[in-house]
């Protein structure tokens, strides 16, 4: 009996270390609007979740977030693409973290911290762009090594 326990244990550590991917998150779903997100970082996942999908629209509203960091930040870039139809139709970067950028809260945080947020998010968006798509967001550090990255998938139905 213990062999057999001891096996399959060994055999799911073998599974999950030959995984790939990351599974699929919902970030909200609602009537006509469904966001979902799947981390592309090899190494690691995060959490992410806001309350209602509608709040989005609306000009702050509130999310949770956490993760270990694997990387310190120093500094910290983002890169987002829109994909439709596997085509990227819109891309757009900023720096967060660094000299002359204000201070975010994990701004200076070392690598093997634990990252948690929960709070007002303002995105500086009036609505969301209708149909199916994906947003590929990535944050790269100092070292342009890969702080988190995910591709969110968006399905918005939404007349506004």
């Amino acid at each position: 009996m213990k062999t057999s326990n001891a096996l399959l244990f060994i055999l799911v550590l073998l599974y999950i270390n030959a995984s790939t991917e990351w599974p699929t998150h919902t970030v909200c779903k609602e009537d006509n609007l469904e966001i979902y997100y799947k981390s592309c970082d090899p190494q690691q996942d995060f959490a992410l979740s806001i309350d209602r999908c509608s709040d989005i629209t609306t000009h702050t509203f509130n999310i949770r977030a956490a993760t270990v960091l694997s990387h310190s930040i120093k500094e910290l870039y983002v890169k987002l693409d829109m994909i439709i139809n596997g085509k990227t139709v819109l891309t757009y970067s900023e720096t967060l973290c660094g000299p002359g950028h204000s201070k975010l809260v994990f701004c200076g945080m070392k690598k093997g911290e634990h990252f948690y947020y929960e709070g007002p998010v303002t995105l500086g968006i009036k609505e969301i762009p209708q149909g199916d798509y994906t947003l590929s967001v990535k944050l790269t550090n100092q070292d342009r090594v890969t702080v988190a990255c995910a591709d969110f998938t968006v399905k918005n139905y939404l007349d506004y």
